[in-house]
């Protein structure tokens, strides 16, 4: 609890309650990645497969014939955020060459990609054609949970430690005096980045290797991306794939801002 509330994140150990999730949900994260339905969502030439929402899975986390999604960190979030119903699960895998060009990506965000690892705070999501940030999605938390067993240098997630508290605090002052209803209305992007910077000169930057039955949770305003696929990597043809839930909050960006 210590660490998460000072780190921005922890990681769990292995949990037979995980593992035996996990052996549910990887067949049917293998039916998304292959679904032609989800096929718009392979990209950076067939290196990332974004897969949002990809997982067929209920609001407890069943899986075909799971049970619910249970374990430590659920029993962590649950006990200071409340029971909040599951989306269906994202499915975020990484191959060997991540990253190549997103689809209509300028080199210069390709640079970003690859030397600050796409870092980003989610549910920021660029809109118009300028690309101003606004609080779109007012995420509760982010779970992640292995479904592969890979090397460390994988395209392993990617996080700042502490970069949660910077963040914050910039998301209280862009959003400061503002009326609650209108929160996600307010352009967050130039104080994003401004504090986004300060976060890479002033935190830790860590990779969060894990394997399948370990689970890890970041705070919502913690800045994260996915590092490179190193050339010394191995995995199987599955890839580096993690199931990732980040559910919303039910009192929207007021909840996201005020929450611990």
């Amino acid at each position: 609890m210590t660490t998460f509330w000072h780190k921005g994140w922890v990681k769990f150990p292995y949990d037979p309650a995980v593992a035996e999730w996990v052996a549910h949900a990887l067949p049917a994260a293998r039916a998304a990645v292959v679904d032609p339905a989800h096929a718009e969502w392979m990209d950076c030439e067939g290196t990332w497969f974004i897969g949002v929402d990809a997982l067929d899975n209920d609001a407890e986390g069943r899986v075909g014939r799971s049970g619910p999604l249970q374990g430590q960190a659920l029993e962590f979030v649950t006990e200071y955020y409340g029971t909040l119903p599951l989306h269906k699960g994202q499915v975020s895998v990484m191959y060997p060459g991540y990253p190549k060009l997103r689809r209509g990506e300028s080199e210069a965000a390709g640079r970003y990609r690859r030397n600050r690892d796409a870092a980003h705070v989610d549910g920021l999501r660029p809109m118009g054609p300028d690309r101003r940030r606004r609080v779109d999605e007012p995420h509760a938390w982010i779970l992640g949970l292995p479904l592969t067993e890979v090397s460390a240098d994988a395209s392993p997630m990617v996080l700042w430690e502490g970069s949660h508290k910077v963040l914050r605090a910039a998301f209280e002052k862009a959003l400061h005096s503002r009326p609650r209803d209108t929160l996600h209305e307010v352009d967050v992007t130039d104080i994003y980045q401004s504090a986004r910077r300060e976060v890479f000169e002033t935190c830790t930057r860590l990779e969060l290797p894990a394997s399948p039955g370990e689970t890890y949770l970041l705070h919502r305003h913690c800045l994260h991306g996915v590092a490179p696929w190193s050339d010394s990597a191995s995995a199987g043809p599955d890839g580096r794939m993690i199931a990732y839930f980040r559910p919303e909050f039910q009192g929207g960006v007021a909840e996201w801002i005020e929450s611990p």
